[in-house]
C-alpha cells in the first residue's frame, strides 16, 4: 500500500499532529466532482501492499471509515482528513440502496448514522429486520433509491463517545462508491501519492437474501474504472463463498475479515457449515485462508487478548503466508484493554493508545484498522527517520 513521503509525515509530526491539520478543517462535504483522471490507479510509483518503507517496519496504516476519531464515518471531509493525516489508505463498507447503487455506510441500517429518523417523509419506512441473525428496528438502504438516500445527512453514530464530532451532523451527504473512488482520485493527485481503498463488502448473504446482491454491481464498477486487477484495492469481507468468488473475477488482494470467538461466518451459518471464525484461525483454517486472500483481518483481541499475552495468531498468519492487519484502533479509553485505560469518567477521554499500538508494533503487524490514523502514524516510529 502507498506510504506518505517521509518528508511530508515528518512535517506534520513537527507541527503537532492533529494541530497540524488546523487547515483540513475547511474539506468539503460535498459529493466530490470527478477529477480529470478519475479512472485507473494515479500516481503510479507507489509501492505494493505490505512493501516496506525505509526505515520503517512493513505497515499499512488504514483509516477506519476515515478518520472517524474526528468526523462522522464514511463522510467526504472524513476520507479527506484520513488522507491528509497519512494514512495509506482508506476502509469504505458498502451497502446496496434499492435500486441497485452502492452507497458508503457502515450498515443497511441507518437509523444511526443519517438524520432519516427526523424526517416524517420517511417515517412510514421504519421497521425490523433480521440481519445475519440478528434484529434491526430502523431504516434501511435497501428500502431507499439513491436519490431519496441523497435528501440525507451523516449524523456521528457514537455521540456519547464523540460529541466533538457532532459538531459535523447534518452537513455530509451520503456517497456511492463512485463518488468515493472520485474523492480518492483526485487526493492522490492533490497529494502526490496513491491514497489505496479497502471496500468492505457487508452482509453479502444478506443482501443476496432480498435480491440486491453487492458483488456483480462492485466488480462492475471497478472493470469500468479500470481497477479490477489494482493492487491498492483490497477487498474486504466477514464473509468466505463471496470472497473466494470475487477471486476468479478480479486480480485485487483480498482480506479475510475474522470476527471475535463464538461467531460465525453468514454464509457458514446459511449454508449449515458448522464451522466458526475459531476454524479460520487455526493452522489449517490460514492455510484455506491462503488460498484465495493475501491479508487476514482479525478483531485486535485475537492478537492480543485485552488482559493477557499475544497470541500466536500474527505468526501463525506470517507462516501461512499471510498478512496480519488488525481492527479497530480508537484512542478513547473504553476501546482499550483496561491496563491501558486512563481514571477518568467521560467517555471521550484518550488512554494509553501508544501503549497499545506497540504492543501490536512488537508482534510485526503488517497493517492495521483506525479511527485515529494520525496517531497510529505517529505511533509507528514519529514519522522518522
Amino acid at each position: 500500500m502507498p506510504r506518505m513521503s517521509l518528508s511530508r509525515r515528518a512535517a506534520l509530526a513537527a507541527a503537532g499532529g492533529l494541530a497540524a491539520t488546523a487547515g483540513l478543517a475547511a474539506c468539503s462535504d460535498s459529493a466530490p466532482a470527478a477529477p480529470a483522471a478519475a479512472t485507473g490507479p494515479a500516481p503510479a510509483a507507489s509501492p505494493a501492499p505490505g512493501q516496506p518503507v525505509p526505515g520503517r517496519g512493513q505497515v499499512t496504516i488504514v483509516g477506519h471509515r476515515g478518520a472517524s476519531g474526528y468526523r462522522p464515518e464514511h463522510t467526504a471531509s472524513s476520507y479527506s482528513l484520513a488522507a491528509r493525516m497519512g494514512a495509506d489508505a482508506v476502509d469504505v463498507d458498502l451497502c446496496s440502496t434499492r435500486d441497485r447503487q452502492l452507497v458508503a455506510r457502515h450498515e443497511p441500517e441507518i437509523g444511526g448514522t443519517t438524520d432519516v429518523a427526523r424526517r416524517p417523509e420517511f417515517a412510514s419506512r421504519r421497521r425490523t429486520v433480521v440481519i445475519d441473525g440478528t434484529s434491526y428496528d430502523g431504516w434501511f438502504t435497501t428500502d431507499f433509491t439513491l436519490a431519496e438516500l441523497k435528501t440525507l445527512r451523516a449524523v456521528e453514530r457514537i455521540p456519547a463517545t464523540r460529541p466533538h464530532n457532532t459538531l459535523y451532523d447534518g452537513r455530509a451527504p451520503i456517497l456511492t462508491l463512485d463518488e468515493v473512488l472520485d474523492l480518492l482520485a483526485g487526493l492522490s493527485q492533490e497529494l502526490g501519492r496513491r491514497v489505496g481503498v479497502l471496500p468492505e463488502i457487508k452482509h453479502s448473504t444478506w443482501h443476496a437474501s432480498v435480491g440486491l446482491p453487492i458483488e456483480p454491481v462492485f466488480v462492475d464498477v471497478l472493470r469500468r474504472r479500470n481497477l479490477a486487477q489494482d493492487p491498492q484495492v483490497i477487498v474486504q469481507s466477514f464473509e468466505v463463498a463471496n470472497l473466494k468468488a470475487l477471486k476468479g473475477q478480479i486480480g485485487c488482494p483480498l482480506l479475510q475479515l475474522v470476527d471475535s470467538t463464538g461467531k460465525a461466518p453468514a454464509d457458514f451459518v446459511a449454508a449449515r457449515d458448522p464451522r466458526t471464525f475459531d476454524d479460520l484461525v487455526t493452522a489449517r483454517g490460514l492455510q484455506e485462508v491462503a488460498t484465495y486472500a493475501t491479508w487476514i483481518g482479525p478483531s485486535k483481541e485475537r492478537v492480543i487478548p485485552p488482559t493477557g499475552a499475544p497470541t500466536t495468531l500474527a505468526g501463525d498468519a506470517r507462516a501461512a503466508g499471510l498478512r496480519t492487519m488488525p481492527y479497530t484502533f480508537r484512542n478513547e479509553n473504553e476501546f482499550l484493554p483496561p491496563p491501558l485505560q486512563r481514571p477518568n469518567p467521560e467517555r471521550s477521554t484518550y488512554g494509553d493508545a501508544f501503549g497499545e499500538y506497540a504492543q501490536y508494533r512488537a508482534l510485526g503487524i503488517e497493517g492495521l484498522f483506525s479511527d485515529n490514523p494520525d496517531t497510529a502514524i505517529a505511533a509507528w516510529g514519529g514519522f522518522a527517520p
